[in-house]
């Protein structure tokens, strides 16, 4: 089963430019996507063969999240449960058989790290909303997390020790998820750096390799055994963030 996970930063505009195209070529089981800043009737559908959900923000044009599945699920849901977060369009929640499948868009901290006491409070509260999903059945939670984990995530990490995305608390917060049993699915097949899935559109960032790696696919411990593969679709263009993959048998 190949699950594809992908930041399109405006569903709208990379429909204007590949998603086709790679939608065609990859053809994942199910796509999760994030940023969609759209809702369902913004767009013509372009995904034959595809059932679509979409959590859309009550703020237009912005956050949002959807998800594309050629395998019914048993149920779909939006939130976590929780008001004050629940009005970005952040989670989608699909359930299957063998998983729960959780689509997240998680709340940058801005500059001047003017959210980072909600990014704390969002952090608690949706890994208490995982672990309830888990005590029913094994999760795989995708999206972009918008935090890189280790220093070897990102390709500066000295120079962003203070930055949105790489502060102590940003870390804290992704730890307590591993600490929790969550496998970060990637780093269970490559250990080495240099590996990202952002880059800054400034300073021709991405064709330097001058990137952080902040989307993610985590799963319970109990589905590594499932787990094939785990790679990034680096070449992939069309947003500043490139797909994420895994393989589950």
């Amino acid at each position: 089963m190949k699950l594809i996970s992908w930041n399109v930063n405006g569903l709208r505009a990379v429909m204007r430019k590949n998603f086709g195209e790679f939608l065609a070529t990859e053809a994942p089981d199910i796509l999760a996507l994030q940023e969609t800043k759209c809702t369902e009737a913004d767009v013509t559908p372009a995904w034959e063969g595809y059932s679509a959900f979409f959590n859309s923000a009550e703020k237009k044009g912005y956050s949002g999240t959807a998800l594309l599945t050629r395998i019914p699920p048993l149920s779909v849901s939006t939130g976590i449960g929780v008001a004050a977060h629940d009005r970005e369009g952040r989670v989608l929640t699909a359930e299957f058989a063998g998983f729960y499948l959780v689509c997240v868009y998680v709340p940058n901290s801005q500059r001047e790290l003017a959210r980072l006491p909600y990014r704390q409070e969002w952090d608690r509260d949706f890994l208490a909303y995982l672990k309830a999903l888990e005590a029913l059945k094994p999760v795989v939670c995708c999206g972009d997390l918008n935090v890189a984990h280790q220093e070897l995530d990102l390709a500066r990490p000295k120079d962003n020790t203070r930055n949105h995305g790489f502060t102590a608390e940003e870390r804290s917060g992704f730890q307590a998820f591993v600490d929790a049993g969550f496998v970060d699915t990637f780093r269970e097949f490559e250990k080495a750096g240099g590996h990202y899935t952002w880059w800054s559109p400034m300073a021709r960032a991405r064709e330097r390799n001058i990137g952080w790696r902040i989307d993610y696919f985590l799963a319970s411990a109990t589905l590594r055994p499932r787990l094939n593969r785990a790679w990034i679709l680096g070449d992939v263009t069309g947003s500043d963030h490139c797909p994420v993959a895994v393989d589950l048998a």
